[in-house]
């Protein structure tokens, strides 16, 4: 009987975002095999703060540079080839989006106006932290 993976591997990444015409929108891209859509996020590099590490993730998937909260939004767990993550979750600003970056192959990116983003994540855990991102916006959107 085989002894079950209790190890937990911590990861970051952040909820970039942007306000586009007033409206607040937030960058979601896809998993490597181009399945589902989530937040850029990845193993914390050794030397780097989770936050910084998160920003790393961001301009490596996304290819988006900007300003990342150091407080963390929240975080949730997954599991994925029976190992168990937990991810650290932050906000980055984005100042800048490159058409040239690590990933650009890799992955599909996407803006999405808040709703547009909560209906696509399928991840309940990553929807949660989300919402309440946008209740402490002033471009609250209301998920009536």
């Amino acid at each position: 009987m085989g002894q079950k993976n209790k190890k937990v591997l911590t990861q970051s990444g952040v909820l970039p975002y942007r306000i586009d015409n007033g409206k607040l929108e937030v960058l979601l891209v896809t998993t490597s095999n181009r399945k589902n859509w989530l937040i850029p996020k990845g193993g914390i590099c050794k030397g780097m703060s989770p936050p910084i590490s998160a920003a790393k993730e961001a301009w490596e998937e996304a290819g988006v540079v900007g300003q990342v909260n150091t407080n963390v939004l929240g975080s949730y767990r997954y599991r994925k080839r029976g190992k168990n993550h937990k991810v650290k979750l932050y906000t980055l600003f984005v100042e800048q989006v490159s058409d040239n970056y690590p990933e650009v192959t890799q992955r599909k990116r996407q803006w999405l106006d808040a709703r547009e983003a909560v209906r696509v994540i399928k991840r309940n855990s990553l929807k949660r932290i989300l919402k309440q991102f946008l209740k402490t916006q002033p471009y609250y959107c209301d998920f009536r």
